[in-house]
């Protein structure tokens, strides 16, 4: 057995598991009922906001990529993170991580260990700033929780702080790798050289070069303004996410701050890193157990209010990304294939 189909037992077999628990004791009937009570206004304000998670990132995209290539174009990055997020929603392993810089590289004639490097970048700090916000919410819970008087259960609440410890953790590590790899290069490589010895001279010379391209990704670290820059963009992208599932919360008459929706994005977010195909299962659950555990949701409300919010971000994503590649000419498959042979 291939370690693809391995692989993808595995992640089949996580969805399976996931959407056990999710859908367990549903009441259809009252699933139903609650989604007649959706204000049909705030829910097409919802399908207006998913594309705006691409143009903040494209936005803050550019503050790594001018390092390497000055003006690139704004559309080629928007277009890069509505495909790759179309393929990470299609298909299984978030493959879509990989299509998204790939792709931008193609369009804009960059080096790909550069554009995958800034990834990674993007995803540390992605995870800096969701920690950040959720301990903004812990810090801060004495003083609003009198007036709002909102509970959160004491087992959720327990939880969160384990994971926000464990986000916190992964980012400082990536963190240190990644400054190790840009301010160490060349003690860092030689530990990376040995650790691959037992590759071919071909495989190690590949992976050499894509290490090397991808250390040049890092180049905005030598500028403490332009990670002062980044370091707003990502709280920016983070905070417009926020508003999109405040919005959500809101058409379905569930009244609660603003900043009570950050722990429920960093369910969300540790849902949607388990790779299942177009993040089904994971998001799911952890979007319910967000739900009845930090706003008192009813579980039935809770399931269809889920669905409804899944539904929104697959289906404007499939189209605005499907939509790209029709214009060009490309298909979903050749898009899909593009990251795998380099993930192989």
């Amino acid at each position: 057995m291939t370690k693809n189909r391995i692989r993808a037992i595995i992640l089949f077999f996580l969805t399976f598991v996931f959407l056990f628990f999710f859908f367990r004791s549903v009441e259809w009937n009252e699933v139903l009922g609650y989604l007649n009570d959706i204000d049909l206004k705030l829910f097409f304000v919802l399908l207006l906001l998913v594309p705006v998670n691409f143009v903040t990132r494209a936005i803050r995209w550019n503050c790594l990529l001018k390092h390497e290539k000055k003006g690139v174009s704004f559309y080629n990055r928007f277009a890069s993170n509505a495909v790759g997020f179309a393929v990470t929603f299609l298909f299984p392993g978030r493959l879509g991580e990989l299509v998204r810089p790939l792709y931008l590289a193609q369009k804009e004639n960059l080096k790909k260990g550069f554009v995958i490097g800034t990834v990674v970048v993007e995803r540390m700090f992605d995870l800096f700033n969701m920690c950040f916000l959720l301990g903004v919410f812990f810090v801060s819970r004495p003083l609003y929780t009198p007036i709002f008087n909102i509970e959160i259960e004491k087992e959720a609440y327990s939880n969160l702080a384990l994971w926000g410890i464990i986000g916190m953790a992964v980012a400082i590590i990536i963190l240190l790798v990644t400054l190790s790899l840009y301010f160490f290069k060349e003690k860092t490589l030689k530990v990376i050289v040995f650790f691959l010895k037992p590759l071919s001279q071909k495989w190690r010379d590949l992976i050499m070069g894509l290490i090397d391209e991808f250390i040049e990704g890092l180049k905005f670290f030598h500028s403490v303004g332009d990670v002062f820059v980044y370091i707003i963009w990502s709280l920016i992208v983070w905070i417009s996410i926020a508003f999109f599932y405040w919005i959500w919360l809101v058409a379905f008459d569930i009244r609660v701050p603003f900043f009570y929706v950050f722990p429920y994005v960093f369910l969300t977010m540790v849902g949607a890193s388990i790779p299942t195909p177009g993040m089904i299962g994971g998001f799911d659950y952890f979007s319910k157990y967000g739900l009845i555990s930090l706003y008192g949701v009813e579980a039935n409300l809770a399931v269809g209010m889920t669905l409804v919010v899944h539904a929104i971000q697959l289906a404007v994503t499939y189209v605005v990304g499907y939509g790209i590649l029709w214009k060009e000419g490309i298909s979903l498959l050749q898009i899909k294939k593009l990251g795998e042979k380099t993930k192989s």
